[in-house]
């Protein structure tokens, strides 16, 4: 397949044509126009590799989130940064490309802090292979979390290897009434705390808090919190992940906004219609119509972060806010390092 994949890359270039890197499709929203040939990465799936001692998998990258998911959870063990799906057959190479996480992020870590290594076909039909299978490896740059978010703009990922961490021993959520900015206040002091948090979300006047750990620490956590119990939490923080949940429904343009954890609720009100505060305060999802996104992207400058219209954007230019000019000059040169044919979509 990576020797198909080598001659389809090559024949793309010489013939100066693009092509599209698609695997389930699962989140074409949010990537720039399909153009030319589809490079169809299902048709390599599988596990290469999985010793859960090791705390390491590599996976190929037609394999679907789910069946990983499945594999390491047989093992007592998950994918930490709880990867959204947003579609039943989302692949590996999709998960990498993207780099999306789900509420875990802010307290384990991004999809990029477990990637340990990956292999790449660039825009001249080479097949790369950056990293390793072991959590510290020193040598050399550290190109697979550059690959990581790249959204197909610098190649294929063939292939990834990952660290694992074993799933939490006990888990509740409480949930709590209050307004967005005291749960700001609340979020961040909870965790700041040392208390077991591995998830915040305020949506609809509520305060919802996932305490997961060893079962002490979460007993005392939920004692000294109180707040009420959600029952089927897991459901209830896959849907949230998911995008399943009532605040996505509709089609007023979604808004992601990352930001301080301390940024206050403030002006930011006034721009939306609907409001939801995620990772600890650190992102806000807006529901609102897209003549607001000015105003928005120059508050979320002000708090040190930045503005993208997640779903909902009329055109790229649109979804993406402008790079500043040297990161175009440096974002252009590592684009022409890996894909000097310009085989592969563009980011700017």
């Amino acid at each position: 397949m990576i020797e198909s994949w080598q001659n389809q890359i090559k024949a793309a270039a010489a013939k100066g044509e693009k092509l599209t890197i698609r695997g389930s499709g699962s989140k074409s929203f949010l990537a720039s126009q399909a153009q030319g040939e589809v490079l169809d990465t299902r048709t390599h799936a599988g596990i290469v590799e999985y010793d859960p001692k090791e705390l390491v998998i590599v996976v190929r990258c037609g394999t679907s989130v789910a069946e990983v998911e499945k594999t390491m959870a047989a093992a007592n063990q998950m994918l930490a940064f709880e990867p959204p799906r947003f579609g039943e057959h989302a692949t590996i190479g999709g998960m990498v490309a993207s780099s999306l996480s789900g509420p875990r992020r802010p307290y384990a870590g991004a999809v990029r802090d477990f990637v340990l290594g990956c292999k790449v076909l660039d825009g001249k039909g080479d097949h790369l292979s950056f990293g390793g299978k072991v959590m510290k490896n020193v040598a050399g740059f550290d190109v697979s979390r550059l690959i990581t978010g790249s959204m197909g703009t610098l190649g294929v990922v063939t292939e990834a290897s990952f660290k694992c961490l074993p799933l939490p021993k006990a888990q509740q959520t409480r949930v709590f009434e209050m307004d967005a900015q005291a749960a700001i206040v609340a979020m961040n002091r909870w965790y700041a705390e040392a208390n077991p948090v591995t998830a915040t979300t305020w949506v609809n006047g509520k305060l919802y808090v996932r305490l997961a750990g060893a079962e002490p620490a979460v007993n005392s956590a939920v004692a000294k919190l109180g707040g009420e119990a959600l029952h089927n939490d897991i459901d209830w923080w896959r849907g949230w992940r998911e995008q399943a949940h009532a605040f996505f429904a509709g089609d007023i343009p979604l808004i992601r906004v990352t930001c301080k954890s301390t940024a206050p609720w403030g002006d930011l009100a006034n721009s939306s219609e609907q409001q939801a505060i995620d990772w600890g305060g650190a992102q806000r999802w807006l529901r609102t119509q897209s003549i607001a996104l000015p105003a928005i992207r120059e508050w979320a400058r002000a708090e040190g972060g930045h503005a993208t219209v997640f779903r909902g954007a009329t055109s790229q230019s649109e979804r993406i806010e402008p790079l500043q000019p040297a990161l175009v000059d440096i974002t252009q040169k590592i684009k022409t390092s890996f894909d000097p044919y310009n085989v592969f979509p563009s980011l700017l």
